[in-house]
């Protein structure tokens, strides 16, 4: 036994109970939510461009064919700045389910 392992406190992870996380667990769960977050951006991209696609612009300041196809790239940064800082709820969700199926408590 070197004088290293007799100085550090031996650590079991089953008397540490539910609080007790692996980094493999820690960096599973940034990947969830990640993922989650991903997927509410793409389900509001869908909302946005739906609903942009019905605004019109006067000529004056319309875009013609250029603004027709900028508006998704718009509708993404859009959607990907909303789920970014909250979102509508649907990660959440999401993330609460992923964990589930993973075998894993919800932190919250």
């Amino acid at each position: 036994m070197s004088a290293l392992s007799m100085l550090a406190p031996q650590v079991d992870a089953a008397t540490q109970g539910p609080t007790a996380t692996s980094a493999a667990d820690l960096a599973k769960r940034g990947q969830i939510s990640k993922t989650a977050q991903n997927f509410e951006a793409s389900f509001l991209t869908s909302m946005l461009q739906t609903m942009f696609s019905k605004v019109d612009t006067s000529p004056p300041f319309s875009g013609g064919e250029g603004e027709d196809m900028w508006k998704s790239f718009l509708a993404e940064a859009m959607a990907k700045d909303m789920a970014k800082h909250g979102g509508i709820g649907v990660s959440k969700a999401v993330e609460r389910e992923m964990l589930k199926l993973q075998g894993l408590q919800d932190a919250a």
